[in-house]
């Protein structure tokens, strides 16, 4: 796991994919679902809500803790962060009872957040970055979780990177992924100079040319990067598997704007209506996670904070399907 410096930097605060189908590969921008599925009806639950719990990081709970409040409050899954995973066990407590506490809490472990090295020039720090990846997802396989994120960590300050080296890297991680069980989802940060885009990644995951390759895109950081949310017209949603949600201001401007800025869903200004419809079209029923770093919300009591994320979240997709 990147060391904690990198990780404040990038966040500025503290099932496996259809064979076949890359979420980077381009598709139509309508993937119909099958006729007996509720969740292809717009009136129906089109997406599950998950807690990123990147979320309430600030107030400094255990994992199952977070696990308890995320179940308490309502939420369908939970996305974890690999430094809470590890001070867990390292904790001396039990995988195994964990999982079972999240299964008997009706939760699903949707994806797990971690920084490896894994795309970085250097081969040494790429080689442990790698092995960290392994281990990480050793891990959650034995939580009962199928996914998990593979960021640009490492990368992320570094221009003009070849994108095509970083996908022959970013299969190698997939290939880590066929041997443990959890498939690693490409995700982009909207302030990174390689993949900060979701071009880049797009490139990256179709050139991987593997068929767990896989998004995990964010709101925020889509408009961070500059990419637009018209790009989600091209994508092929059903085979994304968690879109982080929140939304952020007018102010400051997108050049200015940092993670700590990131509002509840409907907050702010992201067209988040139009881009649930998009994701809807072209066939994504994933997880929608929500994922904050606000400040002010971190004065507030933990349950309130996550129960008021779903609410708002549910409130967003209501309208979106009304």
């Amino acid at each position: 796991m990147q060391q904690q410096r990198e990780e404040l930097s990038r966040r500025q605060w503290i099932t496996r994919s259809a064979a076949g189908l890359g979420a980077g590969a381009l598709a139509t921008t309508s993937v119909a679902a099958p006729a007996d599925d509720k969740q292809s009806q717009p009136n129906s639950k089109p997406f599950r809500y998950c807690l990123n719990t990147g979320t309430i990081l600030g107030h400094n709970l255990s994992l199952d803790e977070e696990v308890e409040v995320a179940a308490k409050a309502g939420y369908n899954g939970i996305e974890v962060w690999m430094r809470n995973v590890h001070r867990y066990v390292e904790a001396g407590k039990s995988i195994d009872d964990l999982k079972k506490r999240i299964a008997d809490l009706g939760l699903a472990l949707e994806s797990a957040i971690g920084f490896p090295r894994w795309a970085v020039d250097d081969e040494e720090q790429r080689t442990e970055g790698l092995e960290s990846m392994r281990r990480d997802m050793d891990l959650i396989a034995k939580l009962g979780g199928t996914h998990i994120a593979a960021p640009p960590a490492g990368i992320n300050r570094t221009p003009g990177m070849d994108l095509r080296k970083v996908a022959d890297r970013y299969r190698a991680v997939l290939e880590v992924g066929r041997e443990t069980g959890v498939v690693p989802q490409l995700e982009i940060w909207g302030s990174a100079q390689t993949l900060g885009t979701v071009a880049d990644a797009v490139f990256v995951t179709t050139a991987a040319d593997h068929p767990d390759a896989c998004l995990l895109l964010d709101a925020f950081h889509i408009y961070k990067g500059g990419s637009g949310f018209h790009c989600l017209n091209q994508l092929n949603g059903a085979a994304m598997h968690a879109f982080h949600i929140n939304d952020y201001p007018a102010d400051p401007p997108r050049e200015e704007i940092g993670d700590g800025h990131r509002v509840y869903p409907g907050d702010g200004v992201c067209p988040l209506t139009d881009v649930l419809r998009t994701m809807h079209a072209t066939g994504f029923r994933g997880a929608l996670s929500l994922e904050l770093f606000n400040r002010e919300y971190l004065k507030q009591d933990t349950l309130t904070v996550v129960k008021t994320g779903l609410a708002k979240i549910r409130a967003v997709v209501a309208k979106a399907f009304a």
